[in-house]
C-alpha cells in the first residue's frame, strides 16, 4: 500500500472509497494544517512552473488559489481581507502586469 503523508482535497477520501480501495486519514490540528498547506503550496507552485499549456496552468493556479482559501481562516482572515491587502499593495507599489524586470540599482 503506497504511503502518501500529505494534505489532500476534502473529497479525496470519498473518491478512494468509491474506487473500492481502503485508506487511512486523520484530521490535522490548525498548526499542522497550516504547515501542510505551506508544503502543498510549494508543491503546487512547482507544478505550475512545469506547466506547458494554458489548461494545465489554470489547473495549477486553481489549486494554488484553493490552498490560499484554506489558509485564510487559519490566519483569522477572509478572502475579502486578503483582497483589501492586495489592492492596497497594488496602489502603493503596483502590480506585476507590465512584466518589469529589474536588472540593477546603482548604490548612492
Amino acid at each position: 500500500m503506497p504511503v502518501y503523508n500529505k494534505l489532500v482535497r476534502d473529497l479525496i477520501p470519498q473518491v478512494i472509497k468509491n474506487s473500492g480501495s481502503k485508506f487511512t486519514t486523520r484530521t490535522l490540528d490548525p498548526s499542522e494544517h497550516l504547515t501542510e498547506i505551506k508544503k502543498k503550496l510549494h508543491e503546487e507552485v512547482q507544478e505550475f512552473q512545469r506547466t506547458m499549456n494554458h489548461i494545465s496552468a489554470l489547473e495549477e493556479l486553481a489549486d494554488i488559489l484553493e490552498l490560499i482559501h484554506a489558509a485564510l481562516p487559519l490566519h483569522e482572515a477572509t478572502y475579502e481581507d486578503l483582497e483589501k491587502v492586495r489592492i492596497a499593495k497594488k496602489q502603493k507599489r503596483g502590480g506585476f502586469e507590465k512584466g518589469i524586470y529589474l536588472i540593477e540599482v546603482e548604490d548612492k
